[in-house]
């Protein structure tokens, strides 16, 4: 049944509804939006153990908890073997070269819905469980025209690496009714699903992005700990999965130009790609009021690398050296895993000696009152898309200075202050000159809420969206079928060949 805008399966990876922060503000705020909507949440988590944290609305009438670890969700079963192993083995040779050689003119996307039927019978998990699975990554590896071969890779990388990628092509496995819209709100993983909806049942499929996700992924394995053959797979999945994710979108739908500016330059078309700023309801953050009558730094968000919290830790030791009574006020969640990175924090405060001034919150009940309680509100992240609790903040009414990333200067345009991220000592700079000027903070912040009524509403979001589903269930793509010399028995084009090949 084709779908009528009205039916909307939501695909988050590592947030919505089991995370807080500022892309699952986005999808809530979104659901509760269009109450005559009904949704779906296929959720990527880590073990399926992740509760969920929020209040779920009323339209959102299934919700799904799909773990990337932990035990296979589509209860793998035996191993191709005849014929239908000799394609997979073609297939995943293929899809390898794809992604470790991409000059070679392998095609990632042919490679990978072929992968897709496999996993969707259930056989994907089992078939890279194999011997022949690591001597053909080790035999690609060690290709002398790779920079990979110079690593001299060990079996212990290519089951590290291959235990990775299983788990990563996890999410082939789940299926979207046919009368729905598949809408990922990252690139990357989440964008499995409906890849593999829109390819065999023709589901329309949207890609949202807040952050680069590839990007990120760069930055997260910097300091990872694989090895360089290891990561060199990882990563060179994640690009091609991200350019197939671009190619593929019915509609992409960045929330800045920055974003619309990768999107392009990886491989979107241009006629589909169509800038949805994020928005939020000016009542829920009304101006704020008078400043606290001590100097305070306010920053919300949730306690995570990405936020480079030490870089504002750093710029406001610089600063409190200029004025000892200033405070800074971390509001905001630590996730599960980020433990150790709080205790980093900590001890950077201790060998700067700013312990006294600075307050870890935890996460604020009220964040319009957590924006309030800073003369100047902060973010100094490396990555972000187009981030709430700066349009949050604009919102209250209060001055801010953020770092340059994303489409953070989108947002600010000439009502904060905008420095180049990873620089403590421009950042302080910044922070200084705004709280020895109460009529210019002033000004700022008077700006800075007219601007969000101006252009950064919620209704103004949700109602883009609301015209982008129904245009979307207007034109449905083609499906197309599953390989017909694949199928033997059933739908099952893996089971076995004419020559009578079996599965284990």
């Amino acid at each position: 049944m084709p779908s009528s805008g009205r039916h909307v399966t939501m695909l988050t990876e590592g947030t919505y509804p089991h995370v807080h922060g500022g892309v699952s503000t986005w999808c809530d705020q979104l659901i509760r939006g269009m109450p005559e909507v009904d949704f779906h949440v296929l959720a990527l988590t880590g073990s399926g153990r992740e509760p969920v944290t929020w209040e779920l609305p009323p339209n959102l009438t299934a919700h799904t908890s799909f773990p990337l670890w932990g035990p296979d969700p589509a209860r793998a079963g035996s191993a191709p073997r005849g014929a239908a192993r000799r394609r997979f083995q073609d297939t995943y040779e293929r899809f390898l070269l794809a992604v470790l050689d991409p000059g070679a003119g392998h095609d990632f996307g042919e490679a990978l819905y072929e992968l897709a039927a496999l996993a969707r019978a259930g056989r994907l998990t089992a078939a890279l469980r194999t011997e022949r699975v690591l001597r053909t990554l080790m035999w690609i590896w060690t290709m002398p025209h790779l920079p990979t071969a110079a690593a001299r890779p060990t079996v212990h990388d290519a089951l590290t690496a291959t235990d990775l990628l299983e788990h990563a092509l996890r999410p082939l496995t789940a299926r979207i009714s046919g009368d729905r819209v598949a809408h990922a709100v990252s690139s990357g993983l989440a964008t499995l699903p409906a890849l593999a909806a829109q390819h065999f049942e023709g589901v329309p499929f949207l890609l949202t992005e807040h952050g680069i996700y590839l990007r990120e992924r760069y930055l997260g394995y910097r300091t990872a700990p694989q090895s360089f053959p290891v990561k060199s797979l990882l990563l060179g999945f994640y690009r091609e999965l991200n350019t197939l994710g671009y190619r593929k979108a019915d509609l992409i739908t960045p929330c800045n130009q920055y974003n619309r500016r990768w999107e392009e330059r990886g491989g979107a078309p241009v006629e589909r790609i169509r800038t949805v700023y994020n928005g939020v309801d000016p009542a829920a953050f009304p101006w704020a009021g008078p400043e606290p009558e001590t100097p305070t730094l306010s920053w919300v968000g949730r306690v995570d690398p990405i936020k480079d919290l030490e870089t504002l830790i750093r710029a406001y030791a610089i600063t409190r050296a200029e004025i000892p009574e200033l405070r800074l006020r971390l509001f905001g969640p630590v996730p599960a895993g980020n433990e150790d990175y709080r205790t980093r924090l900590e001890k950077l405060a201790a060998e700067l000696g700013v312990t006294d001034g600075l307050t870890f919150e935890g996460r604020a009940s009220d964040v319009a009152a957590a924006y309030a309680a800073g003369n100047v509100v902060m973010l100094s992240s490396i990555s972000e898309g187009f981030p709430f609790s700066l349009i949050e903040a604009m919102s209250c009414g209060r001055a801010t200075v953020s770092t340059d990333v994303g489409g953070v200067r989108e947002a600010v345009g000439d009502t904060g202050l905008v420095v180049p991220p990873r620089e403590p000592a421009v950042m302080a700079a910044a922070v200084s000159a705004l709280l020895h000027d109460d009529a210019r903070r002033a000004d700022l912040a008077a700006r800075a809420r007219q601007r969000v009524v101006d252009r950064f509403t919620l209704h103004r979001s949700v109602d883009g969206f609301r015209r982008i589903y129904l245009e979307l269930a207007g034109r449905r793509p083609e499906p197309q079928a599953e390989p017909d010399d694949w199928t033997v028995a059933l739908t099952d084009p893996w089971r076995t060949d004419t020559a009578g090949g079996a599965w284990a």
